[in-house]
């Protein structure tokens, strides 16, 4: 398997304010502690290439949320060009993911119209990450976009399970557009609260809604060996979403601990 942080597992977010913010010389220094040979890039201007290669690192790619479904924005001009792969998120225009609006028909024809737009442009290196509180976010939204664009999916395990998708299943269905994974474990009790309204998805994350691998309701072995089985090659991001309180917080300890459940699977396999 192909290992790569990502900065917000350490609760580094471009949320405004998404709790304590660590320095990127920690973020860094503790992914090369652990082994990790690679990052995504994490917020706009945290992490620069001179940096990460400073530290010994690659960069995989950049989360970036784009404003995809209003008919009077075109969204390609303000993508960034960025090294290894363009993980999209449907972003609503507000900030957060606590909130979103309801996509009318005119949106959805919009949205995918710039899938297929931006798919063309960026070729492989793109891939549309369904996201809580974005504008893909629930199964059957995931499901309009696979049938309705052709633009390949990094599976986040975590949001997927949260916004009512089985992360497994779609690897059993799809598992030929997955370019890019994103790893999490879930606290299926927490994501229901979400689902129901009783939490936001902030304060979810601030509860413990993302837990180390293995620790959680996510089938995580199940899903790598069916992605393994598809011919996925890609990168597995570590993505334990995690909300500080203080430069005192040790969120190093959860992806010491996600890494060595992956070990583990590879030991048995």
């Amino acid at each position: 398997m192909k290992l790569a942080g990502a900065p917000i597992s350490w609760g580094v977010c471009e949320v405004p304010g998404w709790g304590h913010q660590l320095a990127a010389e920690r973020v860094l220094a503790e992914m090369r502690e652990l082994g990790l040979t690679a990052t995504e890039l994490g917020p706009e201007g945290f992490l620069t290439p001179a940096l990460i290669e400073a530290y010994g690192l690659g960069n995989v790619g950049a989360f970036v949320p784009a404003v995809l479904h209003d008919p009077s924005h075109d969204p390609l001009p303000g993508l960034p060009e960025v090294e290894g792969m363009l993980v999209l998120a449907a972003a609503t225009g507000r900030d957060g993911y606590d909130a979103r609006p309801v996509l009318d028909e005119t949106g959805w024809a919009t949205m995918l119209a710039n899938l297929d737009r931006i798919t063309a442009e960026r070729g492989p290196d793109v891939a549309l990450h369904p996201h809580v509180g974005t504008m893909v976010e629930t199964r059957d939204e995931v499901g309009r976009v696979l049938g309705g664009s052709s633009v390949p999916l990094c599976l986040d395990t975590g949001h997927l399970l949260i916004g009512g998708t089985d992360p497994a299943a779609l690897v059993r269905e799809a598992a030929a557009r997955v370019t890019h994974v994103h790893l999490k474990d879930v606290d299926a009790g927490l994501a229901a609260r979400v689902s129901k309204g009783e939490l936001t998805y902030t304060q979810a994350v601030r509860e413990g809604v993302y837990r180390p691998l293995g620790q959680g309701d996510v089938d995580i072995a199940g899903i790598v060996a069916g992605l393994d089985a598809g011919g996925y090659r890609g990168w597995y991001v570590m993505e334990q979403d995690v909300i500080l309180d203080g430069p005192d917080d040790r969120p190093v300890e959860n992806v010491r601990q996600s890494l060595a459940y992956l070990d583990s699977l590879a030991q048995a396999g």
